[in-house]
């Protein structure tokens, strides 16, 4: 073994990381060992600050530093129409279209039957309720084109039947089995501007 142990160590809890393989994390540590410590210091204190001051918006479950979000307390958004993701990726990859100016409902997940994930362990009575008490006009369901993605979707549909919104799902210019966050900008603009109706 060529390396010091603690090099691997950081290595290895870098590799744990999504989309970080082994030449990536050890490219990682080789680079953050040649840079001045106050620096790494600098990157240690942010990460740490990050975990312990963001936590979930209280309204649409977004990362927040408080109570809402930057969505939530942007008074310039319409309030009427509602955009419903499976994860806080999802809402940051269609932020970056900057086609969307309306609010967000984060399910943190979605509808699995292999993974014995249920209704119940998603933010659907929320939901429910924000439509409610915010006279939500449209619903627009962006999970992803997968199957999970459409069961989740068919069920908000029939869960918000009696509520009589509109409910509307992204167009299917994003490719089937795909992840939101990976469709680029032009694709995913054309996805929510061309979005149509659910049948519940």
């Amino acid at each position: 073994m060529f390396l010091p142990k603690r090099f691997i160590e950081v290595s290895a809890r870098l590799g744990n990381l999504p989309g970080i393989g082994p030449k990536a994390a050890d490219r990682l540590v080789f680079y953050l060992l040649d840079q001045p410590e106050d620096d790494v210091r600098a990157l240690a204190e942010s990460l740490m600050a990050a975990k312990r001051e963001i936590t979930f918006c209280r309204r649409c479950g977004n990362f927040a530093q408080g109570d809402l979000c930057e969505v939530c307390q942007d008074s310039s958004r319409d309030a009427k129409l509602l955009c419903v993701v499976e994860e806080i990726r999802d809402l940051s990859a269609i932020e970056k279209t900057g086609a969307y100016r309306g609010l967000y409902h984060v399910l943190h997940g979605r509808i699995d039957p292999i993974a014995h994930v249920g209704p119940g362990e998603l933010q659907l009575g929320r939901l429910v309720e924000r439509i409610h008490l915010d006279d939500v006009r449209e619903v627009i369901v962006a999970t992803n084109p997968n199957f999970n993605g459409d069961i989740t979707a068919m069920y908000i549909a029939k869960l918000l039947v009696a509520s009589e919104v509109r409910v509307t799902r992204i167009a299917t210019g994003i490719p089937k089995g795909s992840d939101l966050e990976f469709a680029d900008i032009f694709t995913l603009t054309q996805a929510l501007e061309k979005r149509t109706d659910v049948q519940a």
